[in-house]
């Protein structure tokens, strides 16, 4: 199957340091590809390449078989992104937040076709018209989602998406984010949470001072290890 994103050889400098080097992967749609490492290994660099807001220094970044530094443009018409902190307007409601992005994005959504999303996404009816000052984090993420979802992108970029939310809402993100694959998107997420990656990867990618080091694959039945991933994370073996 065709890659929808694709890291062909890719090496990138940051103020004269190389961050990434060599590093090739792809994600096919329908698959989750959870890029994990530590702080420092690279995880973000990768993710900003793919958005065209780093230049590698050498190989490329794909998006749908193009290089995203030959048409940004079309990359980002078909990628959506979710960063760490999701910036949303606190005194706006989640509906007032939707349609006020989607108006920038020139992506009309009626009421029903919001709400549709953000039942999609868990966000209880109660909340939708609540201002966002009052919402938990893992709320904010729902809003960011279904925002994603209205859009309608083949594409999901989730960066850390986890962090800082409790483990219920862990558990919830990562069922949203196995539904969304089986619709056929393509979503890269870097991580350092080894256990999240597990529960929802189809393949792991372990990066490590910029290079991949190991690979993980989910078996036919189940979920990738994570005592195997997690040693390897943690340096006592290499995948």
């Amino acid at each position: 199957m065709t890659a929808a994103l694709e890291a062909v050889n890719l090496t990138v400098e940051r103020s004269k340091q190389t961050v990434l080097l060599d590093v090739s992967f792809g994600v096919a749609p329908g698959e989750v590809y959870a890029l994990l490492g530590g702080n420092g290994a690279g995880k973000s660099t990768a993710l900003l390449s793919f958005l065209g807001l780093l230049t590698p220094k050498s190989g490329s970044a794909r998006v749908q078989g193009r290089s995203v530094t030959d048409d940004l443009t079309a990359a980002r018409r078909v990628t959506a992104y979710l960063p760490e902190a999701a910036t949303l307007y606190e005194h706006l409601s989640a509906h007032e937040n939707l349609a006020y992005f989607l108006s920038l994005a020139k992506a009309a959504a009626d009421r029903a076709a919001v709400d549709r999303a953000l039942d999609r996404v868990g966000l209880q009816p109660e909340a939708r018209d609540k201002r966002l000052g009052s919402y938990s984090k893992g709320m904010r993420q729902k809003v960011a989602i279904a925002l994603a979802l209205l859009r309608d992108t083949p594409i999901l970029l989730l960066d850390e998406p986890t962090s800082g939310l409790d483990p219920v809402a862990i558990d919830e993100f990562n069922t949203l984010v196995r539904s969304l694959a089986d619709d056929d998107r393509a979503i890269l997420m870097v991580t350092h949470d080894v256990y999240g990656a597990c529960q929802v990867a189809d393949r792991i990618g372990l990066l490590r001072k910029g290079e991949l080091v190991g690979g993980f694959e989910r078996p036919a039945e189940g979920r990738i290890d994570t005592e195997a991933v997690h040693a390897a994370f943690a340096g006592r073996t290499v995948a």
